[in-house]
């Protein structure tokens, strides 16, 4: 798709949201109170999500392809991260310097495990890397919103996310199963998609510049577009055009159930 990046690059701002991650956390006054945003988590355990998270990560691309991924960690029931600030910080550091060691070392075209095996995004090392970056961006926004102090996320950021999130979590093989419809998507800051959704699954493409509109247009800055994909803030943010309806259906849709 349009804004794909070099895989340098793609680690160089994994570690760079890792820190503004790591940075939040260091300013929270209380770690012990709860995240609007993740209501069941209160900031330690977002913490402790984000660090086991990356040690995870770190193991299942290490394993390479056809590997089973080890056990997820509910944060509730995780051995403890560190209580101790520097110690907690340290450990989150460590956490992500362990995953970009191994990506670094299976390079982005080796295979590896993935939840996406039907949709767009190849199973690689390498796609992986591309989804941490919005695991930091929008767990440093629930901090931030946490502490009365959200920030949009940058540009960079967040127009590599719409692409990336249509592609690795919109689109699937598995057939749509409402009504068919298409949904038109424009960052204000450039870039359009479009999300055909259909017999066929739903997929997305480049949207040509003389395309006639979708069922749906939505517009808006990019932040705002990844923030709602994430449900971080409501659909009315946006400017839609049209009806709403498929794009709600797909909010809801699991094509797993």
């Amino acid at each position: 798709m349009q804004n794909i990046l070099e895989f340098p690059e793609v680690l160089r701002l994994i570690e760079d949201r890792s820190a503004a991650f790591r940075a939040a956390i260091a300013s929270a006054p209380d770690l012990d109170v709860q995240v609007p945003s993740c209501p069941d988590w209160t900031l330690r355990e977002l913490a402790q999500h984000l660090g086991d998270g990356r040690r995870r990560q770190a193991a299942i691309v290490a394993a390479g392809p056809g590997a089973e991924p080890p056990a997820r960690t509910d944060p509730k029931g995780a051995p403890t991260a560190p209580r101790d600030r520097e110690a907690l910080d340290a450990w989150l550091a460590e956490s992500t310097g362990l995953m970009l060691d191994a990506m670094r070392e299976a390079g982005p075209d080796r295979g590896c495990w993935t939840w996406w095996g039907r949709s767009q995004a190849p199973e690689t090392s390498g796609a992986l890397a591309r989804h941490q970056i919005q695991e930091f961006a929008v767990h440093t926004y629930d901090v931030q919103l946490t502490l009365g102090a959200a920030e949009p996320l940058s540009t960079d950021v967040a127009v590599e996310g719409v692409d990336e999130f249509l592609t690795t979590v919109s689109a699937t093989t598995v057939p749509w199963p409402f009504k068919p419809a298409t949904i038109d998507l424009h960052a204000t800051e450039g870039g359009s998609w479009r999300l055909t959704l259909d017999g066929d699954g739903v997929r997305c493409d480049d949207l040509a510049a003389d395309a006639e509109p979708g069922d749906l247009v939505m517009r808006g800055a990019a932040s705002e577009l990844v923030l709602y994909f994430y449900a971080r803030v409501p659909l009315d943010v946006l400017e839609t055009i049209g009806d709403t309806e498929p794009m709600e259906q797909l909010a809801e849709w699991d094509p797993n159930a």
